[in-house]
């Protein structure tokens, strides 16, 4: 009777033991989406920046792919190799695994696409010190006071347009500039459209 209870209560030892080894898949998801999250955000697959919602929103998703696309089946490979692992504690430790590939692919990724933030980033400042050249020295006074007001797009590779608003709401001193030579170049754009008018339907107005 003893040697019966005490194989019993070694057999649900054993069991409570795999499930806490297996019992990592959940709580590291939740950590890893927030890693995830911050690697989008700081180390961008694409683009100037990932918001942190939009960063956790991708995160999760791909955790969730990955770990319901290849979860079983890599479950399914480990155990033909670790017959003594139960099912759930195969499938975790491969989800596991998983889900720091993620993390490793945002990470390589991020910093495959650093360069490019970095150009970028140099070009911004070249072609806003040009235009603050450009107002100081040939701009009118209404828009030598409000060049901090200026906001720039990004309209091609090396090419910026930068607006400055004068007193007519409607019409801004708007330059075109090349970052390609240094100094970068500006040049006065025929539009004195702001660059909002980008965002209407047909363009300019």
């Amino acid at each position: 009777m003893d040697g019966g209870s005490g194989e019993g209560d070694r057999g649900r030892l054993r069991r409570l033991r795999w499930r806490l080894r297996g019992a990592w898949l959940w709580p590291m998801f939740a950590l890893a989406t927030l890693v995830d999250a911050m690697l989008l955000h700081w180390l961008p697959l694409a683009g100037d920046g990932t918001g942190w919602v939009a960063g956790f929103l991708l995160g999760g998703c791909v955790n969730i792919i990955a770990v319901a696309a290849f979860g079983a089946l890599g479950g399914w490979w480990l155990r033909r190799r670790r017959r003594d692992l139960p099912k759930v504690v195969a499938d975790d430790y491969v989800g596991t695994g998983l889900l720091v590939a993620v993390a490793a692919t945002f990470f390589a990724l991020g910093l495959v696409h650093r360069p490019q933030i970095l150009d970028r980033r140099v070009d911004f400042t070249a072609q806003s010190a040009a235009v603050r050249r450009y107002v100081a020295s040939q701009a009118p006074p209404e828009f030598r006071a409000r060049v901090n007001l200026a906001d720039s797009i990004q309209i091609d590779d090396e090419l910026y347009r930068t607006c400055v608003p004068g007193d007519d709401p409607r019409r801004w001193l708007c330059l075109l500039v090349d970052t390609t030579g240094h100094p970068a170049t500006p040049r006065r754009d025929t539009s004195a459209e702001s660059n909002a008018s980008f965002n209407a339907p047909g363009g300019f107005r």
